[in-house]
């Protein structure tokens, strides 16, 4: 299996994790993997009126994730979010929050609330 496949496999598996985490702490997975023409979501979860875009960071230690979400890429992720809104204009009236959620091998993933304005 090629370095890029792995990735790819760890990626989605930290993912997976992620949207446990989530369904542990009462959200309900609305997207998961949401690929739109200006970007992708990790996932998009709700809990009561709180509409949630995760980017999810895998890296081999918690300190490396944390560090992981340029400007550019936090840009691309609010477009991206403007692109899923636009699709499902229902949720425009809720809570927008953008959330993190670092993981690496042999740690409980760390879930940051608001982890960058909207």
């Amino acid at each position: 299996m090629s370095a890029r496949a792995k990735s790819y496999r760890r990626g989605v598996f930290a993912e997976t994790l992620a949207a446990l985490l989530f369904r542990l702490k009462g959200y309900r997975i609305v997207a998961q993997r949401y690929r739109s023409p200006v970007g992708e979501i990790d996932l998009v979860a709700l809990k009561d009126r709180r509409l949630v875009f995760v980017e999810v960071k895998r890296r081999k230690a918690l300190d490396e994730a944390a560090w992981t979400v340029p400007a550019k890429q936090k840009r691309r992720i609010v477009r991206a979010a403007q692109y899923w809104l636009a699709s499902y204009p229902d949720f425009t009236t809720y809570t927008i929050a953008f959330d993190v959620v670092l993981a690496a091998p042999w740690a409980c993933p760390r879930h940051i609330e608001n982890a960058f304005p909207v």
